[in-house]
């Protein structure tokens, strides 16, 4: 097959999968945030404003609530990825042969359900889940507090679990990347262990840990499945008043509005971690 061919074959359904229903959904609901409301039709267009973006900024509760669900998903994709950099490295320099059996291991958990992984985690953190029934036992306290269940503690707890797996595969992928002939050098120059992963290893694998930080980040802004199980009324995020929206209120436009901003929010703050990332290269 040559490359004519090979390019219309390989490339061009793909992109108009891509474009009939992601771009095309995307920009049918922008251009919707800018209508009054859905008269006439959701594929009709009369009256375009900015009536939606006004209400959104008249309304300081929901920038707060962008702002807070924003350090909620911040906190979560730290933790996530902090935590999942030590298996990665386990995986990727000391499990040897037995790595893809660990690999395996640690996605055992995605062969459940989503919710089923949720639900397990409200019974853990519930009146007569395991941590009080664990402190009750202990003596620490005499009767079950609700103290860890419907707060925004136990969705980033929650979140922070189903996202570890997920966060290493970019780490482990950059972390086998790194040739070994450099860790040798590193060790023949009299560089400590220490010194060899600060000075070798965590510099090479800031791609994977970036990619792992945003590949948590960005879902997590939006998240409303999560915050509606163990979250309750004082867990809501950002997602939550989106979903209220489209369904419950049924207001198409002010969700679209509200949708619109968390993506150009989205989409700042990856493209300021793209510019520090190409500063660390020039750097380097």
């Amino acid at each position: 097959m040559d490359r004519r061919r090979a390019f219309w074959v390989l490339v061009v359904p793909p992109a108009l999968w891509l474009a009939a229903f992601f771009l095309l959904p995307l920009v049918l609901m922008a251009v919707v945030s800018f209508r009054a409301d859905l008269r006439g039709g959701l594929l009709t267009f009369p009256d375009l404003g900015l009536r939606q973006y006004a209400a959104l900024a008249s309304t300081p509760s929901f920038l707060r609530l962008l702002v807070l669900s924003s350090l909620v998903a911040l906190a979560v994709a730290a933790v996530a990825t902090a935590s999942a950099y030590p298996v990665a490295y386990f995986l990727a320099f000391r499990a040897g042969r037995r790595a893809g059996v660990y690999l395996l291991l640690l996605m055992v958990p995605f062969w459940t359900s989503y919710l089923l992984r949720v639900m397990a985690w409200k019974l853990i953190l519930g009146s007569s889940g395991v941590i009080n029934s664990l402190l009750i036992a202990s003596g620490v306290l005499d009767e079950p507090v609700s103290l860890f269940l419907y707060n925004r503690s136990a969705v980033g707890i929650t979140l922070t679990y189903v996202w570890i797996p997920f966060a290493a595969l970019p780490i482990l992928a950059a972390l086998q990347r790194i040739e070994p002939a450099l860790m040798e050098a590193a060790f023949d120059l009299g560089a400590t262990p220490l010194r060899r992963f600060l000075r070798v290893v965590l510099p090479l694998s800031l791609p994977g840990v970036l990619a792992s930080f945003f590949m948590v980040f960005i879902p997590t802004v939006g998240e409303y499945v999560t915050p509606l199980l163990v979250g309750g009324s004082r867990g809501s995020l950002y997602g939550n008043i989106i979903q209220d929206f489209f369904t419950k209120a049924a207001n198409w436009p002010l969700g679209s509005a509200l949708s619109m901003v968390m993506l150009a929010m989205t989409l700042a703050w990856v493209a300021l971690a793209a510019r520090l990332v190409n500063l660390r290269q020039w750097l380097t």
